[in-house]
């Protein structure tokens, strides 16, 4: 069982910009999923997360589409499946969790069914207007190495 790691960050930038080291370390196939409230800064990671694999477009909330994809040095997968609460429905997810971009997915625990066994999750938290605590919790081996790396 893995141990879980905090990141603490002062600023948006701060919080993007540890996505962005992430994100020059992640392979295809490989997913993170992303907790917290409304405003816990959910999408700026992800925009952090889309710089970091070279995603050129504004990347924002898939909040009504469900699904966004974008193409950079691996393709993006951004997903927030809030609405699927209490939905048992599968809306392709195979596709885009062991496709051959990164996944991001946004209330994971609605669809915890259909997640891969190795992924990372993160859980924001809002300590004030600018601080955020990042949980980590990486779940495999290429997980670990990941935060190893990162030196977290």
């Amino acid at each position: 069982m893995s141990q879980k790691r905090i990141v603490t960050t002062h600023s948006p930038e701060e919080t993007q910009q540890f996505a962005k080291r992430l994100a020059t370390l992640l392979q295809a196939g490989d997913v993170i999923t992303l907790e917290g409230d409304l405003g816990a800064g959910k999408t700026t990671f992800s925009k952090g997360l889309a710089k970091g694999l070279g995603v050129t477009r504004t990347v924002n909330s898939p909040t009504f589409t469900i699904v966004k994809e974008y193409e950079g040095r691996l393709p993006l997968y951004h997903l927030d499946v809030y609405r699927l609460e209490d939905s048992e429905e599968d809306i392709g997810f195979d596709e885009y969790l062991h496709g051959d971009g990164v996944t991001i997915v946004e209330w994971a625990q609605f669809i915890e069914a259909f997640l891969p066994d190795e992924r990372l999750n993160i859980d924001i938290r809002y300590e004030d207007n600018t601080k955020r605590c990042m949980e980590i919790h990486p779940k495999g081996e290429h997980f670990e190495r990941i935060c190893e790396e990162l030196k977290i």
